[in-house]
């Protein structure tokens, strides 16, 4: 049996993909919750975990991971753990990793001004607000306006069951979502930025795959664009448009009807609602980062949980050490602590120098 595997069928010689060649075509789509799970317990052995680590949580907030992403995400949970020189792994660690694969590192050295942090926390509460208030909308797990990558913040937001179809109603309050951001500054400072621009990117491809694709709007259940074939029958992404200049009118016409109701309805929910917006801007300008549990406190109490202090036993692996780590992850952690290292060192020589390093630290 032969095997082999590409992402790029589509620049493959024909001849290969014969009767009796490569015939047996199959695709490997990304994990569900419970592949993603069983990809965790693998990544997940000879690392130290404490009690409030739960694999299971880990693989349902990581929808449209990879294994590679999963992998990569528990590597990183695991240099965080050493570099705050912890003997096990923590959900502070994970969600850390976790942010840190999904957006990049936190841009520690930009500082907002006070008047823009206040912005983006109000653009942040609104995207919240919508995402706790409709029925149909990704449940909110995260929010942080900790600037990563080319985010000023973001908005955690995973659906609240992993679905193969979407309905017209769920992909409108998803719209309703997107569009918070830009309502609640409308609503607060009666000014408009640039922070909703790849909000509004997805909006308008949302609501244009509504019309062009899907037949959910006044057009009818006309499919006017389409995918030709997909990428792993051999061919490139392409749209294929076959309509007149007056048809890609009305397209664009409904398209923008879709946007505007979008925009006008997120606008009263967020209005009917400001105490529960001013709330969650308010507690993200004190504590930068509020977690689906302080959400769902805030939403029932109208305030901040008190601090617990959590456990953190180990949970029976061995003690979290440098051979934990890949040695990507080493030479990485050994650049940070600013020992000379070379890229050609073995995975030995780069923990004899963490440990010789350590040494020092200690003298």
């Amino acid at each position: 049996i032969i095997i082999a595997a590409t992402n790029r069928p589509d620049v493959l010689d024909p001849a290969l993909l014969r009767p009796g060649r490569f015939d047996r075509q199959v695709t490997v789509n990304l994990p569900d919750v419970k592949g993603r799970e069983e990809i965790l317990e693998v990544h997940a052995k000879g690392k130290t975990f404490s009690k409030s680590v739960s694999l299971k949580n880990i693989a349902k907030r990581t929808v449209g991971f990879s294994g590679a992403d999963l992998e990569n995400l528990l590597n990183e949970a695991a240099l965080l753990a050493v570099r705050r020189d912890k003997n096990q792994i923590t959900m502070s660690e994970v969600d850390e990793a976790q942010d840190r694969v999904m957006m990049g590192p936190a841009k520690k050295s930009h500082k907002y001004t006070e008047k823009e942090k206040r912005t983006v926390a109000y653009h942040e509460a609104g995207h919240a607000v919508l995402g706790i208030k409709l029925d149909n909308a990704n449940e909110v797990q995260k929010i942080t306006i900790v600037p990563r990558g080319n985010a000023g913040g973001y908005n955690l937001m995973l659906p609240k069951e992993e679905t193969y179809l979407s309905t017209k109603q769920e992909l409108l309050e998803r719209i309703m979502g997107l569009l918070g951001g830009r309502v609640a500054e409308e609503l607060v400072f009666d000014e408009m930025t640039t922070g909703a621009h790849n909000d509004f990117e997805k909006a308008t491809k949302i609501a244009r795959a509504m019309v062009t694709e899907y037949g959910m709007s006044d057009l009818g259940p006309v499919q006017f664009e389409h995918q030709e074939d997909s990428v792993f029958l051999g061919r490139d992404y392409n749209k294929s448009r076959n309509f007149s200049g007056q048809v890609a009118f009305e397209i664009d016409q409904e398209q923008r009807k879709i946007i505007n109701e979008c925009y006008e309805k997120a606008k009263k929910v967020i209005k009917s609602n400001r105490k529960l917006l001013d709330l969650i801007a308010n507690s993200l300008l004190e504590y930068e980062t509020l977690t689906k549990e302080q959400i769902d406190y805030l939403v029932e109490h109208g305030k901040m949980p008190e601090e617990e202090v959590i456990d953190e036993e180990p949970t029976g692996f061995e003690e979290l050490s440098y051979n934990d780590l890949s040695e990507e992850l080493l030479y990485e952690l050994c650049l940070e602590r600013n020992i000379a290292v070379t890229k050609e060192m073995t995975k030995d020589e780069l923990i004899k120098c963490l440990k010789e390093d350590d040494k020092e630290d200690e003298i």
